[in-house]
Formats: structure tokens, sequence, C-alpha cells
């Protein structure tokens, strides 16, 4: 009965999480073609450069302190919202800690980054806020619970994606060109600062506790360890394009983004299964059932490889309606985009595994030598074949992420819960099936809707009854 109850509820969170989820995040793709027709490339490019300095800047600040939250609640019992609340401030001080330092030096940090003055502040308050989000979500996620996450989420997303677009719209019509993306940095991030520092309060009220040692060292003891890995991961993410940035320039990154906010497609839902399926997978592991986990996540491996199937097939006429014909290039970079963030979610089950045994260090290792040859490889490639290479290089550093970290998670949990032959084989299936499909760019619209007519017949008949059978485990 207990069993039935948690994976119900796991059930029942999970799909509200992953709706909520899509909608959301699927706003990104709604105003990406408005984004790229009210700004110039080299100005588009500009926006995702400093998204992607913001997505270094949050977990190295807050010292990844939110991610202890996962596991916390395994150790914390009653004292949960305690643990999270004493937390939240550690990683507040730090926050201010590195404030202080970029402030000695802001001259050389904004060049550096890229960034004028509001863009160099407005940086910082939304480091701030988006932490405290994280802490809640972590949180709420883990009690499997969704309401107050969605709301939160959906009250600071949505008043900042409309209030940046009418911004930039005002700036065009009055003139102020060389002012828009200042204009929509005030517009999307000013709603999340308000928003996550009204998170941060609740926080505090419902733990109740500002500052206790022993939270703060268990935090910092699983948390420190996870910053080279979060790091990496960041840098892997982000590097290609702040180095297309510096080795070539503005207006390709503009074009290399675009690719990017494609493969975003997959990433999103991925992120939000994913996050519906690490609370039910901590469970089954600390109760020993590890076994009843292969199953369904060889079925999320295959439903994923064929999704990014479909989007590569698609690309074509995705990167027409998303973009105008200045980035008609992006789309030769969708097929390795896609797979990398295919490679990416495949490594998630084995990385997750290494951090419910405390095993941080393990998963830091396997991510840092990953992101130095990612680095190393978009250096050479980028400069040797052109900015496209650095899509292939980012897909060539997951696969080898993938290897490593299947090959660390045996030495941490005594026996493999995902057989990495399986994953490996998988994965070079996908990689090679998406990037063949780009033939089929070159041949008649028709020929290739009838081929994407087929396989998708073929795909329900294969992965449905599959799909149907996990579902009907959960509710057994």
């Amino acid at each position: 009965m207990q069993n039935n109850k948690l994976n119900s509820l796991a059930l029942k969170a999970g799909i509200f999480y992953i709706v909520g989820q899509l909608f959301i995040r699927g706003l990104t793709f709604l105003t990406t073609p408005i984004y790229t027709r009210l700004l110039s490339p080299a100005q588009y490019g500009e926006i995702r450069i400093y998204e992607s300095w913001l997505l270094i800047m949050v977990p190295v600040m807050s010292l990844c302190l939110f991610r202890s939250v996962d596991r916390a609640k395994y150790d914390m019992g009653e004292r949960y919202n305690e643990y999270v609340s004493s937390v939240q401030t550690l990683s507040y001080f730090s926050i201010l800690g590195f404030f202080v330092v970029c402030l000695l030096f802001r001259p050389q940090m904004q060049r550096f980054w890229g960034m004028t003055d509001v863009m160099f502040f407005m940086a910082f308050f939304y480091v701030f806020g988006y932490t405290s989000i994280l802490f809640m979500q972590r949180r709420e996620k883990q009690m499997m619970r969704y309401k107050a996450s969605i709301l939160i989420t959906t009250v600071t997303i949505v008043p900042a994606t409309i209030l940046s677009i009418l911004l930039i719209y005002w700036g065009r019509v009055n003139g102020y060109l060389d002012k828009l993306v200042e204009l929509r940095v005030w517009g999307f991030y000013v709603p999340q600062v308000l928003g996550g520092l009204i998170v941060a309060v609740l926080l505090w009220k419902e733990g109740g506790k500002f500052v206790k040692a022993e939270y703060w060292k268990y935090a910092l003891k699983y948390s420190l360890p996870l910053i080279p890995e979060a790091l990496s991961i960041q840098i892997m993410n982000q590097a290609d394009k702040i180095m297309i940035r510096f080795l070539v320039g503005y207006e390709y990154t503009g074009i290399f983004a675009l690719g990017t906010t494609i493969s975003f497609i997959i990433w999103i839902v991925e992120d939000s299964v994913w996050n519906a399926f690490l609370p039910w997978m901590y469970e089954k592991i600390s109760v020993g059932e590890t076994e009843d986990i292969e199953r369904p996540w060889t079925v999320l491996m295959h439903g994923f490889g064929i999704l990014s199937w479909f989007l590569v097939a698609l690309a074509p006429e995705i990167v027409a309606v998303l973009g105008s014909k200045e980035y008609h290039m992006a789309i030769f970079l969708i097929a390795p985009m896609v797979t990398g963030t295919l490679l990416r979610f495949y490594s998630y089950i084995y990385t997750a595994i290494q951090n419910y045994h405390k095993k941080t260090g393990f998963v830091a290792a396997g991510t840092i030598a990953t992101m130095v040859i990612n680095v190393i490889l978009n250096y050479v490639c980028i400069l040797r074949f052109g900015y496209m290479a650095a899509a292939y290089t980012t897909a060539a550093s997951y696969f080898i992420l993938l290897v490593l970290q299947g090959y660390l998670e045996k030495k941490v949990a005594g026996r493999r819960v995902i057989s990495l032959k399986k994953s490996v084989i998988i994965s070079a299936f996908y990689l090679a099936l998406n990037i063949v499909t780009m033939e089929l760019f070159a041949l008649q619209w028709y020929i290739r809707y009838a081929v994407i007519l087929a396989a998708a017949v073929l795909a329900v008949k294969w992965i449905m009854p599959q799909f149907l059978k996990v579902m009907k485990g959960f509710k057994k």
C-alpha cells in the first residue's frame, strides 16, 4: 500500500510538474520569433551571451547549496524546512561576498563579460533572487508538490516576458536602437528578482531558522564538491556561444544561439520529466528496489531519442518560424545540438546515483575532465572549421561525459542500475540517425514529409505500448 501511494503521488506530481514546466518554458519559443525580428542577430547574440554568464554565475556564487536540498530530505526529516531556510542564508552570504569582490574589479569584469553598468548590477540582483527560487523548487520537488513551484514561476516569467517585449518595441519606436539590449534586461529580470526576494522571505518564515552550524556544515560538505561539476556543466553548455563571440563575433553568436534555442525544446521536456522522475528514483533506491528503475528509464531514452529525430527532420520549418532569413544556416546546427542535449540527458541517471550516495567528488571529476576536453575542442575546431564546429564538439563532449559518469557510477554504487553498454549503443544509434537525417534537407519537401509521417506511425506503434506498460506499472 505504501509503494502504491508513492507511485500514485509521484505520477500525479510529475504530470502536473511537466505540464506546468512545458507551459512556462514554452514561452521561450513563443517569444523567440519576436526577439529575432525586433533585434539584430548581433543584439540577439548579446542577449544570449548575457544569459550564458548568468547560468554560470548562479551555481558558483551560491556555492551550489541549493543542490543539497535533494538529499537533505532523507537526512533531516521533520527539520527539512529549517534546513532549507538556514542554508539559503549561507548562500546569500556567499553571493554577497562575490558581489563585493567583483565590485573591486568592476571595470575589468565588465569588459570580460561584455556587460554595461545596468547589466552588471542586474546580474547580481538576479543571482540573489533566482537562488531562492531554486531552493523552493527543489524543496517542493522532493516533497512531490507542484502548485507553489508552478505558481511562483508563472507569476515571474509571464510578466517578465511581456514587459521585456513591450520595452524593446517601445525602444525601437522611439529610436533607442542602441539601448534595446538593456531594455530587455530591465523588462525580463526585474520581475524575476522581485519574485525571488518574496520567495526568500517565505522560506525564512516557514523554516524559522537563519543560521545553524550543523546545517551549514552538511550543506557545504555535500555541495562544495559539486561546484566544479556545476561550473563544468555550465561551461560545456555555454562555452560554445562565449567562444564564438570572442573568436568570430556577435552576429554568428546569434545564429548559433537560435540553434541552441531549438535544442532547448527537447531540453525543456527532458528536464521536466527528469525532475518528476528523480524523486521517485531516489525513493526506489532508498528502499532497495533499484531493479524497478531500468525499464522506465530505457523507455524514456528511446522516447527522447525519437523526439530528437523529429526536431532534426523539421529543422527547416522550425528555423523559418523562429528566425528570419538571416538565421537560415542554423538548420545545419540542429542535429548535433539536439543530439548533444539528448546525450546530456542520458548521463543524468549516472550522476544522480552518485549524488544519492554523496560521492559528489566523483561527479565533479568526470565533469571537469569532460569540460576541459570540450573547451580545447571548441577552440581548435572553431578556428579550424568555423563556428558550426562548436555544435559537433559539444555533442562529442557529452558522449564522453556519459561514458565517464557511467563508469564512475559502478565504482560508487557497487553495481549498475542502468547498463552502460545499453546507454552507449542507444546514444550511438541516435547520434548517427540524426546526422544522416540532414540529408533529407536536399530533397523535395513532400518526400521529407512522407518520411516524417511514416516515422511517426512507426514510433507510435513501437514506443506507445512500452510507455503504457510503464504507466501500468506505476498504477499497479
